[in-house]
């Protein structure tokens, strides 16, 4: 297949693009710098000569908008709404001008769509879009507010021909350098990885090999359209989470942080606290009812297979 990945340049674009490029699939990624033959310039809000790429391909995987790991100014959040919303508006603006329009438009959307909570686990039939809870910074219902926009602007696309879903992701974890598996590894090893702010928030995370492996199950489905959750089963508790990779690194020891030191460290790394504070619990309803089976269901073994393979190289 010839599969277009419109910011497929960052961390997760780069995991598919060298699994797909690995199954002998043509992947073209595009990109505001691009280096090489199969990276083609595009600017995420205009039409260009980068639509060639979209007539005739048959698949697009949409990964582009800013970056999350940053500070939730308002001018980055003002950022991260219109990178999302450009970018889907253009891509459905050249499917819908292709001559062979793709037959498969998967669109990068976010678990953060749904609620902060920890009665229960949110799946796509009735879990809770929250974002405006009692007792949680305002500023978080914006960032649903960006998801909600992200995959209605997909959602409004006049795409007729082409199948569309919406990847309602959780973090994709990966031993790859710069991403937040290494991160929260850099934390652990240095014995800093404990609970923060109590740590009964929970985390939900996807393993990289079930997050490749759930973009081709989707890719064979055709009878899936819409939002699916790309999360493991197995969300945990933030405590155990970091418990769990600790000892994947033979750290016995994770000093705990409360909220105000969660606030400082965020502040260090140029990040935000709603990364670590608000409780994701996700569930892949869609998925597993279609029957897909995760590798890696549970985060103790995923935390080994990762670790064993970031240490080899």
């Amino acid at each position: 297949m010839k599969v277009v990945i419109p910011g497929g340049t960052g961390q997760v674009g780069t995991i598919l693009d060298r699994a797909l490029t690995a199954a002998g699939h043509d992947v073209v990624l595009l990109t505001r710098s691009p280096r090489g033959a199969r990276q083609v310039r595009w600017d995420g809000s205009t039409l260009g000569p980068w639509v060639e790429q979209i007539d005739g391909s048959d698949v697009v995987v949409n990964l582009a908008g800013r970056s999350v790991s940053c500070r939730y100014t308002s001018a980055n959040l003002e950022a991260m709404m219109s990178s999302r919303i450009e970018s889907t508006r253009v891509i459905g603006e050249a499917i819908a001008e292709a001559a062979r329009p793709p037959r498969l438009w998967l669109q990068m959307s976010t678990a953060t769509i749904y609620a902060h909570r920890f009665d229960a686990a949110n799946d796509e039939y009735d879990g809770l879009i929250g974002g405006g809870e009692h007792g949680v910074p305002g500023y978080w219902a914006y960032s649903v507010k960006i998801a909600q926009n992200w995959e209605d602007a997909q959602e409004r696309a006049a795409t007729p021909d082409t199948r569309k879903v919406a990847l309602r992701s959780a973090m994709v974890m990966s031993p790859d350098r710069g991403g937040v598996f290494d991160v929260l590894s850099w934390l652990a090893r240095l014995g800093l990885g404990g609970s923060v702010a109590g740590g009964r928030q929970y985390v939900s995370w996807i393993h990289d090999r079930d997050f490749v492996r759930a973009i081709r199950f989707l890719l064979e489905r055709d009878d899936l359209t819409g939002a699916v959750n790309l999360a493991a089963p197995g969300a945990l508790p933030q405590g155990e989470f970091m418990r769990a990779l600790r000892s994947a690194w033979r750290m016995p020891v994770g000093l705990p942080a409360t909220r105000w030191m969660a606030e400082v460290g965020a502040f260090a790394l140029r990040s935000d606290t709603e990364l670590l504070l608000k409780s994701r619990r996700v569930a892949p309803g869609r998925l597993s009812d279609a029957g897909f089976a995760f590798d890696y269901p549970q985060w103790r073994a995923a935390a080994a297979d990762l670790t064993s393979r970031r240490r080899r190289g």
